[in-house]
This record gives C-alpha cells, sequence and structure tokens, in this order.
C-alpha cells in the first residue's frame, strides 16, 4: 500500500477509536476465535497471505514488502489458537541475481501452494505472478497477461489460488469493468475468459480452493469512520465456469482488522473451516490479527 494512502487510513482508524464507545459488533454465525499475532523483528508485518497445511496446524505466510515466514499455530483442546511459533523471516529474491527484490518489485500480496509443494506469489506494484522456492526464497516470473500492465498499481493482483486441476487462478482487487477477471494459468498461458460478479463495495483481496473443491474468495470494504469489513464468497468450479455463487460471511465494520489472507481447510472433526489473516500496514493502531470462522458445506 502506498505511503499516502497508509496515512489515510491511519487517520480513518484513529478517529474511528475515538468515536467508539464500550460497545463492540459482535461477529456472524460461525465465528471461532481472533488471535493477536506480535512478533519482535521489525520487518514484521503487513501479511497479505496464509497458506496452511491440511491440519491446520503449520503454515506459510507472505508479507507485502517482499519476506515470508514458515511457522505452526498452537491450539487449545478446542482447537482455538493460543500462540503462533514462527521465524526466522525471509525475503523474496530474484532468481537471475539472488538478490532481495527491488522495493518497486517487491509488492507480494498473494501466496498459493500446490499439492507437490510449488508455490507462487502474485505481485501488485509491478503486475505479475511468479514461481517461489520455498527453500531459497528465489522467485521467477511467470510470462505475462496483457492485461496486467494496465491495472492500477494500488489495486492488481491480490488474490492467488491453485485449482483441484492443479492450474493457478489469479484476480485483480481493483478491476475496471463491472466483473472480475479471473485470469487462468495453464500449461504456460493465461485464459482471460472467467469472471465472478462484482457486488457492491467490495474488492477481491484473498482466495482459496477448499478441499472441497470450490474456490473461495475473500473480499474488503474499508470505510475512513467505519473501519474494515470483510466478506466471503464461494463459487462452484465447473465446466460452466464459476457458478453457485453464495455468501457465506460478512462482517460488521470494525469487528476485524484489514482481513487480507485465507486458507480454507477441515479440521479434525470434518468441519470446513476459514482462516484469515490481517495486513497491519505497518500502521500502530492496526494489529496482526489470525481470524477463523466455521463454514456450512
Amino acid at each position: 500500500m502506498p505511503r499516502r494512502s497508509r496515512l489515510a487510513v491511519a487517520l480513518g482508524l484513529a478517529l474511528l477509536s475515538g468515536f467508539q464507545g464500550s460497545a463492540e459488533p459482535s461477529p456472524p454465525e460461525g465465528f471461532l476465535g481472533s488471535h493477536v499475532w506480535r512478533m519482535a523483528d521489525s520487518a514484521f508485518g503487513g501479511l497479505s497471505a496464509i497458506e496452511l497445511s491440511e491440519d491446520g496446524q503449520s503454515f506459510v505466510a507472505l508479507g507485502d514488502k517482499g519476506m515470508f515466514l514458515r511457522g505452526t499455530l498452537q491450539r487449545d483442546g478446542t482447537g482455538r489458537i493460543v500462540d503462533v511459533l514462527a521465524g526466522p523471516i525471509r525475503r523474496l529474491r530474484a532468481a537471475d541475481t539472488g538478490e532481495p527484490l527491488a522495493s518497486r518489485r517487491s509488492d507480494s500480496e498473494g501466496l498459493a501452494i500446490g499439492p507437490d509443494g510449488q508455490a507462487f506469489v502474485s505481485f501488485e506494484n509491478r503486475s505479475r505472478v511468479a514461481s517461489l522456492d520455498l527453500e531459497t526464497g528465489l522467485t521467477r516470473d511467470l510470462e505475462s497477461h496483457p492485461d496486467f500492465a494496465t491495472l492500477p498499481r494500488n489495486g492488481a493482483l491480490e488474490a492467488l489460488a491453485i485449482g483441484p486441476d492443479l492450474r493457478l487462478y489469479v484476480l485483480p482487487e481493483d478491476p475496471a469493468e463491472g466483473r472480475i477477471p479471473v485470469y487462468l494459468w495453464d500449461k504456460g498461458v493465461w485464459d482471460a475468459k472467467l469472471t465472478v460478479p462484482r457486488r457492491g463495495r467490495f474488492l477481491p483481496v484473498a482466495a482459496d480452493f477448499g478441499p472441497d473443491g470450490r474456490l473461495y474468495v475473500l473480499e474488503r470494504d474499508f470505510r475512513a469512520l467505519g473501519g474494515f469489513s470483510s466478506r466471503l464468497r464461494r463459487f462452484d468450479l465447473g465446466a460452466d465456469g464459476l457458478t453457485g455463487e453464495a455468501t457465506l460471511l460478512e462482517t460488521p465494520f470494525a469487528l476485524h482488522d484489514n482481513l487480507e489472507g485465507l486458507s480454507v481447510w477441515r479440521d479434525d472433526q470434518g468441519v470446513l473451516r476459514a482462516t484469515m489473516i490481517s495486513d497491519d500496514n505497518f500502521i500502530f493502531v492496526q494489529q496482526t490479527q489470525i481470524v477463523e470462522y466455521r463454514l456450512p458445506d
């Protein structure tokens, strides 16, 4: 997020905190818990994506300043997160030089990890998708799509997911048209035939395919004197494209922080869960929160 935008968010949230009374908005049905994650490292923050293991214990998190880290979620007997063990923070690097990505190319937003462990990252400022070696941090850009160069720098490729067909799906945050394009990477070529409808002011910030093979899209709305609201929609993937749209979750403004990362999985009871992480924008009035909701099948 550009410095000017961060300052605007900080001012709005500071004013909001001054206006709020003791009453807090109530979470919608399915809320399982929220954990504030703190880490004694100046590079920690700005987390924009999270990918959990199948059992919901280990994870990889991505920050929007070209960094990533691995960790483990410590849970109590009810499955609620009570602690996070993670680190060290590692930089994304260019494969051709081995050096950390230049600042203008390090706005990493989306993360997707396939069943074979191959990872991919989407970038916003210089719109592109790259493969990521989680052992070395080296990134290699995929071929681009002509549309990527036309996307706004603060509204480009945010939401990234790997489908059950092992193809990549990426959505821009702020598309120019009324529908949201879903770019599909298959065998070295981007396809722009898929779309999902845009509903209201919400914009996509993360995506994941759940264990049920459906596409989950996390969306965000922000109002200066209202804070953040999050919405989660689900789509079926089939021969006719993305269909069966369902809104599973819409949170009140100011209930959670700036949720930007999403991972959908099943717990040991077979319950479908959405784990989301917030981007604190490196602003003192925000937090890195890990928020979980139970989802319907």
